[in-house]
């Protein structure tokens, strides 16, 4: 199923891969009032859809976004409030690069009528169709499994600290699924050494984890932030890398296995 704001490809199988920030696309009234940097959308989640190319094949539902999270951020709460709390973040509109600095001419940035615009535009059918299936879904199989997947530049000070972890698992502290999952997933990740893992460290699930992640009532949902590095240039044009991908692609069937697994199972 495809329009103008997203693309969902329907599976067969009680688990939703979500990709909110992997579009790129600028509408035309917009691109005037970004400052030039902008327009190469540097902050996209690139080459991610690609990556979990495998998911497709093994039954799995997976929604992906056309428009650059510049234009709106799908995975903000509808009232912009604050993922993280004490420290910098981006907004439901953003108005600064993941570095800190403007991206808007002066004078340019959106005013609160607008984003409401935007969020009618551009968010809320994304939404509407995320949750349309995670019922179809659940109603067939009785629970679900929504995977959040991301990925960023793994050095970022504007936004955290250091170097951010390989694999960062983000479960919103535990509340967004059931705990035997979160440990079976965490499992995955502690048994490789290949990859460094944080599990509900700096990122522990955005709204999408959040909001939809009610485990009691059979739907389960985990955020998987991923280091650029792992398999692609850090460095515009940021490029695919190929062996990379390569190496950390099993590691990611084995964590969607799991989910398959764990949804496929008895009622948690």
């Amino acid at each position: 199923m495809t329009d103008t704001i997203y693309t969902l490809h329907r599976g067969s199988r009680p688990l939703l891969l979500s990709l909110p920030h992997v579009g790129t696309a600028l509408p035309e009234w917009l691109t005037p009032r970004l400052v030039p940097r902008a327009l190469a959308v540097e902050d996209t989640d690139w080459h991610l859809e690609q990556l979990y190319s495998f998911a497709k094949a093994l039954g799995v539902s997976m929604l992906v976004p056309r428009h650059s999270r510049y234009v709106v951020d799908l995975n903000r709460p509808p009232e912009n409030a604050p993922m993280y709390p004490g420290v910098n973040n981006t907004g439901l509109c953003p108005a600064t690069f993941f570095t800190g600095e403007p991206l808007y001419l002066p004078g340019q940035a959106p005013d609160a009528a607008e984003v409401d615009q935007r969020v009618a535009t551009f968010w809320r059918p994304y939404h509407g169709a995320l949750a349309a299936e995670l019922a179809r879904l659940r109603a067939a199989h009785g629970q679900v499994v929504l995977f959040d997947g991301h990925s960023i530049h793994g050095q970022l000070p504007w936004l955290f600290e250091g170097r951010l972890p390989d694999l960062n698992l983000g479960t919103a502290s535990g509340n967004s699924c059931a705990p035997a999952l979160r440990d079976v997933l965490a499992g995955v990740l502690g048994a490789q050494s290949s990859h460094t893992v944080a599990v509900d460290g700096r990122f522990k699930g955005g709204h999408i984890t959040r909001f939809y992640g009610r485990p009691a009532d059979g739907v389960h949902a985990v955020q998987l932030e991923m280091a650029w590095r792992c398999y692609m240039d850090e460095a515009p044009p940021y490029a695919w890398h190929a062996d990379r991908a390569a190496q950390v692609q099993p590691l990611l069937q084995q964590l969607v296995m799991a989910m398959l697994a764990f949804a496929e199972g008895p009622a948690r």
